[in-house]
């Protein structure tokens, strides 16, 4: 009998991106689902997560009844401190980033191409757009990596030969998660470290446009 497919749930791609962060690295958070790398277990692990708008050393988010109507991150959500932590100004809390003291970013993506360039900030046929401190980040940080559904609601693919939409920030991407998989973005193209449960390296080269390169070492994602 097959295994039954099994598209990974929000927290779980979060985890498992998170699972790629190293001990002592500061780590900024990109609103909406990257806000949930916060609630993985790091154990031992010393993650310094920092926010935008001024948060350093924050945890998990905030349980339901919980919350500190004072403390948010950048999206707005209610967090927990950790020991240490301090509340810094909006405009010192940039000059880390354009400094280039974060070692990761973690941000959503409307598109991500498989030579590391990224969308973000504007749809089609939008006037305008939320550009926010995408910018600042993708090319401040050390690595950026990405955190999206494989495919959009209608079922087109995310990851392409090239961005159609405006791009964020060119050649920056390292890494992505989807709910199909886990991917690293080499001078060569996409390379899929491990996959949903289930599913088959074919069925996930279907909804890609870019041309997928299957890791010898390709195993199914599960986080532990």
């Amino acid at each position: 009998m097959a295994e039954e497919k099994t598209p990974l749930d929000r927290q779980t791609m979060c985890n498992r991106i998170a699972m790629e962060f190293r001990d002592g690295w500061v780590v900024n958070l990109g609103v909406g689902m990257p806000t949930l790398c916060s609630n993985y277990d790091f154990g031992d692990t010393d993650i310094l997560f920092q926010s935008e708008n001024g948060v350093i050393g924050y945890g998990p988010l905030s349980p339901e009844g919980e919350e500190d109507i004072h403390l948010v991150n950048a999206g707005g959500q209610h967090v927990t401190l950790v020991k240490g932590a301090a509340i810094i100004h909006h405009a010192d809390s940039f000059s880390l980033i354009r400094s280039g003291y974060i070692d990761v970013t973690v941000m959503g993506a409307y598109e991500v191409a498989e030579n590391g360039d990224f969308a973000n900030w504007k749809t089609a046929g939008r006037k305008g757009g939320g550009i926010g401190g995408a910018m600042d980040l993708a090319v401040g940080a050390k690595q950026v990596f990405l955190a999206l559904e494989h495919t959009t609601r209608e079922g087109a693919p995310r990851l392409l030969k090239r961005c159609t939409l405006p791009v964020t920030a060119v050649g920056v991407v390292t890494k992505v998660v989807t709910n199909l998989g886990l991917f690293d973005v080499t001078p060569e193209g996409f390379v899929m470290r491990e996959i949903a449960p289930g599913y088959t390296p074919e069925e996930v080269q279907a909804v890609t446009e870019a041309t997928l390169t299957i890791s010898p070492d390709l195993k199914e994602l599960r986080v532990t």
